[in-house]
């Protein structure tokens, strides 16, 4: 094909072939949309299992995923130890001082009255709240023994890797948005990265079919287009690790560029929807290795009873019965540990300045290197960036077979 028909030709249908790099650029943009979505949604699996449909991949490896961040939170931002070793538990005891009392005595009635509720009855109210102000003494003092039992045997516990692991597959919604804030900066850029590596990529595919009017060009162009620009940009994201200097700017990869703000924003996350004064004192008094803490508790509680009773305990025993003292001790430790989460939140305020987590985990971030801190979001790239590759690519070759069908529709070939 000689210029001058070139030039006639470009003239002719100098619309269309300024529509090439649009097109290009438009499903350059298009494609890394759609593989960021693909990443998450749809929360579930959506078609013909097992192969033929969609599940986002985080939700579909959610056990994987929630893993490496818990592996990420417990081993490099948050131990069991230090998460409770911040409680003094005297400062405890005082701030519960006050809700400890009314549930005591609360208990102390409702055993009582179950246990021995003519002798309860026949009591005079100064008897029967001089008994209960006698008890209601030494609360404090019970409940900063066992937060010290617990404290001491916190590994026993406390199972912090368990705890996340079972909060991020309970709440997948939580497990995504935790991947998405992370990478918000990131995934909006790998979205308008494939406008320009798109519309790059286009003028060339423009030019060769102006000078080449081979049918190959489009739908090869295009599944380049895909597959290219999906490439660049994740490779830009993370690579390089380290910062490299170049002139009057630094060059990184543009996530492990924003590590001091996504650390904060982590933290936040970590600190306000996961490790929270709620999440903790729940795993530790109703949790799966709560009967520690139980048995705990009831050893305290009958030390208390005992006390009281002290040199009257024969008499207290012969009034009552051997077992129905028992009982009634055994009622008062289970009633004290049902109530125990709600008792403890009353210090919600204390417990949450104590543990710090936002602070704690945000600055151990910050302080990570660049392969660590790389480890927060590559792995929800990583873990299938063939499938996503791929499906832009052939999105690419597909919307290229489409222009070439609308050339041959029109005449042009």
């Amino acid at each position: 094909m000689d210029w001058a028909t070139i030039y006639a030709d470009v003239q002719q249908n100098y619309l269309f072939y300024l529509s090439i790099p649009v097109v290009a650029a438009i499903l350059g943009y298009v494609t890394k949309i759609a593989a960021v979505k693909m990443m998450f949604y749809p929360m579930k699996f959506v078609g013909i299992p097992p192969f033929f449909g969609w599940q986002g991949i985080v939700p579909r490896n959610a056990l994987r995923m929630a893993s490496i961040a818990v592996d990420t939170i417990t081993t490099k931002l948050v131990s069991v130890n230090e998460v409770v070793s911040k409680l003094d538990s005297e400062r405890l005891g005082k701030e519960l001082e006050g809700p400890a009392m009314e549930v005591i005595e609360t208990i102390i009635r409702e055993v009582m009255s179950k246990h021995q509720p003519r002798l309860w009855e026949s009591l005079p109210n100064f008897a029967q709240k001089k008994l209960i102000d006698r008890v209601k003494k030494d609360v404090p003092g019970v409940i900063a023994s066992v937060m010290e039992d617990i404290k001491g045997n916190i590994d026993e516990i406390l199972d912090l890797k368990a705890l996340v692991i079972r909060i991020l597959m309970k709440d997948k919604h939580l497990l995504n948005r935790i991947f998405q804030e992370v990478g918000r900066e990131e995934f909006k850029f790998f979205g308008v990265s494939g406008l320009y590596f798109g519309f790059m990529i286009g003028v060339v595919q423009m030019v060769l079919w102006v000078l080449l009017k081979e049918p190959w060009i489009l739908p090869v162009f295009g599944f380049l287009v895909g597959f290219i620009s999906d490439w660049i940009a994740l490779n830009i994201l993370f690579e390089p690790k380290k910062p490299i200097p170049f002139g009057s700017y630094t060059i990184q990869g543009l996530f492990l560029k924003r590590q001091q703000k996504v650390a904060a924003d982590y933290a936040k996350i970590i600190a306000r929807d996961i490790l929270t004064p709620q999440t903790i004192i729940g795993e530790m008094v109703a949790g799966p290795l709560s009967e520690r803490v139980q048995k705990m508790v009831d050893e305290r509680v009958r030390e208390m009873v005992d006390s009281k009773a002290s040199i009257v305990k024969p008499f207290v025993v012969m009034a009552v019965g051997a077992e129905s003292f028992q009982r009634m001790k055994q009622d008062t430790s289970e009633m004290l540990m049902a109530r125990l989460a709600d008792v403890i939140m009353h210090a919600e305020t204390y417990v949450q300045t104590s543990l710090d987590i936002e602070n704690v985990v945000g600055k151990k971030m910050q302080a990570m290197t660049p392969l660590e801190f790389e480890g927060l979001l590559r792995p929800v790239f990583k873990q299938e960036e063939w499938i996503l590759i791929m499906t832009g690519a052939i999105l690419g070759g597909l919307v290229g077979e489409g222009q070439l069908m609308v050339m041959i529709k029109l005449g042009i070939i």
